[in-house]
């Protein structure tokens, strides 16, 4: 008998970024209407063999909150998922988001999980391009892991 396999993964990113419109899309196949998320959702989605526990942690629900729940629940977290609003281009709020993404890698239960940064919201007229958030965020100096 096969058994599956379950992969921890969570989506973190500011406020507004879409977070929880995306995890919904990749649950259900559909968009839905979804209010700010206060606390986190969590979803299982499965593909192939595979399932993916994704937890969706709202903006508001802070960084040192996060670090408590990962520290606690998780032995290890295989993947984060950082969902950057292209249309976002104020320094300030894209600064944030380097600093925060910098502190979620540097935390030891997700040192070795892989790092997707998805950039939403390209339909946006203003939306930045791809090198462009990369630098916003920096993402060339993260050193030891895929971008």
């Amino acid at each position: 008998m096969f058994t599956k396999k379950e992969t921890c993964i969570v989506m973190a990113g500011l406020s507004g970024a879409g977070k929880t419109t995306i995890l919904y899309k990749l649950k259900l196949g559909k968009l839905v209407s979804t209010d700010p998320t206060i606390g986190y959702n969590v979803e299982t989605l499965e593909y192939k063999n595979r399932s993916f526990i994704v937890w969706d942690f709202g903006a508001y629900f802070t960084i040192q909150r996060q670090q408590l729940i990962w520290k606690h629940y998780f032995h290890s977290i295989q993947g984060l998922i950082y969902v950057v609003d292209r249309n976002d281009s104020t320094d300030d709020r894209l600064l944030y988001a380097k600093n925060e993404l910098r502190m979620m890698l540097d935390e030891d239960v997700i040192r070795d999980g892989a790092l997707l940064v998805l950039a939403n919201k390209q339909d946006l007229p203003n939306a930045m391009n791809v090198s462009e958030i990369a630098d916003k965020l920096d993402l060339h100096s993260i050193q030891n892991r895929s971008w």
